[in-house]
């Protein structure tokens, strides 16, 4: 099976505007590609995980990756996907974002001469003239298309800014620009960035000629890796210190029976004929699939060991017999009490396990927090040091959220 064949295969392929020679490029290995990344926060998350994925992928075939790092469209914000506009950054946000975001992608791909590389739009966006954008790029552009957009759709019903309507010239810009001063014949995105990308597509065409070569192809694992990427409580980031390899591996144990095999085809690197056997699967195999899915997951993320320390957790609290020491814990110390004491409200707060005590408040009086093994009945509940000594005290939210207290 060639590398486009696979791609397809795994569900990564939504659409394209030339399959035969986007086809052949990549089974060559001789697309040099690029995928964006705005700078939105200081840790990726599984939306952009698919993405990082799909990078290896082809790298492992013998591609070049461009990661672009949005240091200059960050300063405008993506309106795609969006009902408002975006907080406005400050430059030293935008780099320090950009700084974390390089950092976790090395455990991805392969950063070095002839290898992947990183570049940042800010470099060449920033020193743009208005007046000469505008007739240079802007007249390449059909105000009347961009309006019919799929990115602007949901924003043109809340009114859509002047600055979020230069985003798309902005992303097109920047293949015209990767195309001409690192060769970047083809970029990749989600559906809902395909306009922006044909964009970029017509203006190389539109200023180079006809025969200047620049790919299109959008995934559909992007949207939905958007849509995966949030819980209850917030994204599902890549960092560590905001998603613990714990919670990282509990997300993708708990998939719904539907997706599980999806996930496995499109972000593991098991083997396709390997993932089709478990198509088979039915019942108690399907928490078999979940497990794998979750351990391979944290295994790429955050590494092999702490992905064993993460389905040891989970076993020590689902199964039994598992290393209690890997469950995800918080140490209070005597600041933490009041008068000897700290309320359930402010301990869920202090775990993480509520944003807020009025979140807090509604999760007690709906029954879904327990300590030990009993149900939480009372919201003025505390608890002194003596119950945190020893083994702790087990917190439980839901059904499958666990964390331990300890002093």
């Amino acid at each position: 099976m060639t590398c486009y064949e696979e791609l397809k295969a795994r569900g990564l392929i939504a659409q394209v505007t030339n399959e035969e020679e986007i086809s052949k490029m990549v089974n060559e290995g001789k697309a040099v590609f690029y995928i964006g990344f705005d700078p939105t926060a200081d840790s990726l998350h599984v939306g952009h995980f698919m993405a990082l994925c799909l990078m290896k992928r082809l790298q492992m075939a013998g591609n070049r990756p461009i990661a672009l790092i949005g240091g200059g469209t960050g300063y405008i914000g993506d309106p795609s996907g969006r009902t408002d506009m975006r907080n406005m950054m400050t430059p030293e946000t935008i780099q320090h974002n950009c700084d974390c975001f390089k950092k976790q992608m090395e455990r991805f791909i392969e950063f070095g001469e002839g290898k992947a590389q990183m570049v940042n739009n800010a470099d060449w966006l920033l020193k743009l003239n208005y007046i000469e954008l505008l007739r240079d790029v802007g007249a390449c552009f059909s105000v009347n298309n961009m309006l019919r957009a799929k990115c602007y759709e949901q924003r043109m019903e809340k009114g859509l800014s002047f600055l979020e309507f230069n985003y798309m010239i902005m992303q097109s810009y920047d293949f015209y620009y990767l195309f001409q001063h690192y060769g970047c014949n083809m970029q990749f995105g989600g559906d809902d960035q395909w306009s922006n990308m044909l964009g970029g597509t017509e203006l190389i065409r539109k200023k180079l000629g006809k025969d200047a070569h620049a790919m299109t192809i959008t995934l559909l694992l992007n949207s939905e890796g958007k849509k995966m990427g949030k819980t209850a409580k917030g994204a599902v980031w890549l960092d560590p210190e905001k998603t613990s390899p714990y919670e990282f591996y509990q997300y993708w144990r708990n998939v719904g029976d539907d997706d599980v095999l999806k996930c496995l085809r499109m972000l593991t690197f098991l083997p396709l004929e390997q993932i089709d056997e478990m198509d088979k699967w039915e019942g108690s195999q399907l928490n078999t699939a979940k497990e794998i899915l979750a351990f391979e997951l944290t295994k790429l993320v955050h590494g092999e060991e702490e992905a064993q320390k993460a389905q040891d957790a989970a076993k020590a609290l689902f199964v039994g017999g598992g290393d209690m020491s890997n469950v995800p814990a918080t140490t209070l110390t005597e600041a933490d009490l009041t008068d000897g004491s700290i309320g359930i409200l402010d301990l869920m707060l202090k775990c993480k396990l509520a944003p807020s005590k009025k979140e807090a408040r509604r999760l007690v009086e709906q029954g879904g927090v327990e300590a030990n093994g009993e149900k939480v009945a009372d919201v003025a509940q505390s608890y002194t040091a003596a119950d945190f000594q020893g083994d702790g005290l087990m917190l439980k939210k839901g059904k499958k959220i666990f964390h331990r207290v300890q002093m």
